[in-house]
């Protein structure tokens, strides 16, 4: 059996407002509204699908992007030229910085919702 994500559910306080984030952060597009979700899909076939919710409702969720050097570059670059806070540790205790684990770099930094997001060039346990 062949069992894949297809897509999940990312609630937002504005879902134009986090799918369009999220789309010019990582350079992707993003998709027509469909009912209430403003899809974002990703290169590996999985589609996040924003949707509005009240604001005291959010349960803060992470999100990691396995990326490539060169789109970590342009990703970090699309940060600081937001300037956008970011860490490089999931608890913000290393603000402005990156992190080089297993032989890449990651960076974390929150979203318009809150969420935690993080963009990775290796997945944790690669080794470098």
């Amino acid at each position: 059996m062949s069992v894949q994500l297809n897509h999940t559910i990312v609630h937002s306080k504005d879902n134009r407002e986090s799918a369009e984030f999220l789309g010019r952060i990582f350079d992707l597009e993003v998709g027509d509204e469909w009912g209430p979700f403003i899809p974002v899909e990703l290169s590996n076939g999985v589609t996040l699908d924003f949707a509005t919710i009240p604001a005291e409702s959010i349960v803060t969720q992470h999100y990691a992007f396995l990326v490539t050097e060169e789109e970590f570059d342009g990703i970090f670059q699309r940060i600081q030229d937001a300037k956008l806070t970011y860490y490089a540790d999931p608890h913000g205790k290393r603000p402005g910085e990156i992190n080089h684990n297993d032989g890449g770099r990651g960076v974390y930094f929150p979203d318009p919702s809150g969420h935690g997001l993080e963009a990775i060039t290796r997945p944790y346990g690669g080794g470098s």
